[in-house]
């Protein structure tokens, strides 16, 4: 599918000039409202104004966290109340996958922080020779670790035929100083390579669409009209190539984890040109999300 043209460009794409078409909004969390050390004062004012203008916003995050833990731990940076209707993560969309595998055991690949995944799943862990799947949240120390220093693991889990559940499809994510840090999504990309079978239920998969379009619905209290929701988001493979499948505009925000890859990210040809390489189009470019 290829995104409608630009009918406004990266210099001039504020939100203010663009909710007038759209009744809700689908927002990216890493790289949109918050970058890798705290949340974007203005990209949250942003939301708020759209929603005090009758809109909605629905965060739409491949995290693999559930929803409630991430709003709590934005709330904790200094998010302010009325920023947000709801949220969706890819860690939600994940459970009715990992689900599947009940009882188990599962071999559990992540950070210890990411165990609230699991919580109310029928589901047991165990070593990789008795696992029956990989639940695969990221890398134990991301801030160290790369995903070659699991090849090993991958290696006997791909000859152990072993599917790998990826809870987070991203491949990288803003650290602090904006360092870019590994995501579960390298570590499936490097399983697929060596063959293995990897699973997802996040962006730009259609679980985690459904699953906000259900939520989007329960907060208006009808059937989503899909032309008038926005995606905003700063990933093409996630954001963009997502919002694309399900036809949904979408607002590509320059600045995120593809900050430095644009020479000029004023120059809508070169920020179109960036994306096609990338197999995907924006309707919409900003710098930031900003009112």
């Amino acid at each position: 599918m290829t995104a409608a043209p630009a009918t406004v460009t990266a210099e001039t794409a504020r939100l203010s000039r663009l909710a007038p078409d759209y009744d809700a909004i689908v927002c990216d969390v890493w790289g949109v409202i918050r970058d890798g050390e705290r949340v974007v004062p203005e990209a949250l004012d942003a939301l708020v104004r759209f929603r005090q203008g009758g809109g909605r916003v629905l965060l739409l995050s491949n995290s693999p966290r559930r929803f409630d833990t991430l709003v709590g731990l934005l709330r904790e940076m200094g998010a302010p109340e009325g920023a947000w209707d709801g949220a969706v993560t890819s860690g939600d969309a994940t459970r009715a996958i990992l689900q599947g595998y009940a009882p188990g055991p599962l071999y559990k690949l992540g950070a210890d922080f990411d165990a609230g995944l699991y919580d109310g799943l029928d589901v047991t862990f165990g070593p990789l020779s008795e696992a029956v799947a990989i639940s695969c949240t990221g890398l134990e120390d991301y801030f160290n670790e790369t995903p070659d220093d699991y090849r090993d693991l991958l290696t006997e889990a791909k000859l152990r035929r072993l599917p790998l559940v990826c809870a987070n499809p991203d491949i990288v994510v803003q650290g602090p100083g904006g360092k870019l840090l590994w995501c579960a999504g390298a570590l499936a990309k490097l399983y697929e390579e060596l063959g293995g079978e990897a699973l997802y239920a996040g962006k730009p998969h259609p679980p985690i669409y459904d699953l906000a379009m259900s939520r989007l619905e329960a907060l208006t209290g009808g059937p989503v009209d899909r032309s008038r929701v926005l995606a905003v988001g700063d990933g093409p493979a996630t954001d963009l190539l997502g919002a694309q499948q399900e036809g949904l505009d979408a607002l590509f925000i320059t600045g995120g984890i593809h900050g430095e890859d644009i020479a000029d990210p004023s120059d809508r040809s070169q920020v179109d040109a960036f994306l096609a390489g990338e197999g995907t189009a924006a309707r919409h470019v900003a710098p930031a999300l900003v009112w």
